[in-house]
């Protein structure tokens, strides 16, 4: 069972990684997308939890602290580090969460709006 679960993680981050590339690779036309992630008019954190977090939030998934009303307990340790701390970590990757969940339009900011975002809808 071990094994079969460390196989579903690895092709998860192989996954993760190939979108990445792809969003990132000026020859595959998405250049466009490297200009508008500086900026974050009309930012919508719940649009964006659901299109970048949501996945891994919902489920538990790799150890993510899920999202549900109730459930402030799983964020609790990773508070007592402090908000910014926790806002840094989302930003760079941490565990098994890729750097900035994916999300290559955010800002800084604006995964500062996701974090205050999720921990608030886990009260």
């Amino acid at each position: 069972m071990d094994v079969i679960k460390k196989l579903i993680r690895n092709n998860i981050k192989l996954v993760m990684l190939l979108w990445a590339f792809a969003c990132v690779n000026p020859t595959l036309g998405y250049e466009k997308s490297i200009q508008l992630a500086q900026l974050s008019d009309g930012f919508d954190a719940k649009a964006t939890y659901m299109a970048s977090c949501f996945a891994c939030h919902s489920t538990g998934a790799a150890g993510a602290p899920k999202v549900e009303s109730g459930n402030s307990a799983a964020w609790t340790s990773r508070l007592e580090k402090g908000m910014d701390t926790v806002v840094q970590n989302a930003i760079v990757g941490i565990n098994n969460m890729p750097p900035k969940g994916l999300c290559f339009t955010c800002t800084d900011a604006d995964i500062t709006a996701l974090v205050q975002y999720m921990i608030e809808n886990s009260k």
